[in-house]
């Protein structure tokens, strides 16, 4: 699977956690899962996501992430919003470190450069400080391999300064 395809998958797992719910589409079934340690408060917004730790000192402050449709559907565009303030702006050298698991098992650890990346959310490096809205179509896959997936998305500046930590866990069935 390329990069893109699984960076696609973690924005879907990222984004599309909501504590405590189900939903039937077709024949496939999905279970939010809250996770229970190693996180700190949930996202603002309609998108139940968690913040990996205390948020109080990172570079951006996320005021919230909203989904819509909430909770996403296999098959159909998820459209995302996020809404925060940068702090200090992001330069050449940021990145975010990926790590996508199914089960016990980890599909991708991966470090990517946010300014390489920064235009798949039409922005461009540096990325001044300041309020930041952000938004993004994602095609999520007709058919998703039953499981439980964990994704955690955590950022830092080209001087090691934390930007952000999300993470998710979402089971699909069969």
């Amino acid at each position: 699977m390329k990069l893109y395809s699984l960076a696609t998958l973690s924005l879907f797992l990222a984004s599309s956690v909501s504590a405590g719910n189900l939903f039937q589409q077709g024949a496939s079934l999905v279970e939010f899962i809250t996770p229970t340690t190693n996180v700190g408060k949930q996202v603002p917004g309609e998108s139940p996501l968690y913040f990996c730790g205390d948020s109080s000192d990172d570079v951006a402050t996320i005021e919230k992430v909203d989904l819509l449709p909430n909770p996403p559907i296999p098959g159909q565009t998820l459209e995302i919003e996020a809404v925060g303030t940068l702090h200090d702006a992001i330069t050449l050298g940021a990145v975010v470190h990926i790590t996508v698991k199914y089960g016990l098992i980890t599909l991708l650890k991966e470090s990517l450069d946010l300014c390489e990346n920064a235009g798949q959310v039409d922005l461009e490096c540096p990325v001044n400080k300041g309020k930041l809205i952000i938004k993004k179509s994602v095609d999520i896959p007709k058919q998703i391999p039953p499981g439980q997936y964990t994704v955690i998305a955590d950022a830092f500046t080209a001087d090691d300064r934390h930007i952000t930590c999300l993470t998710a866990t979402i089971r699909f069935y069969s």
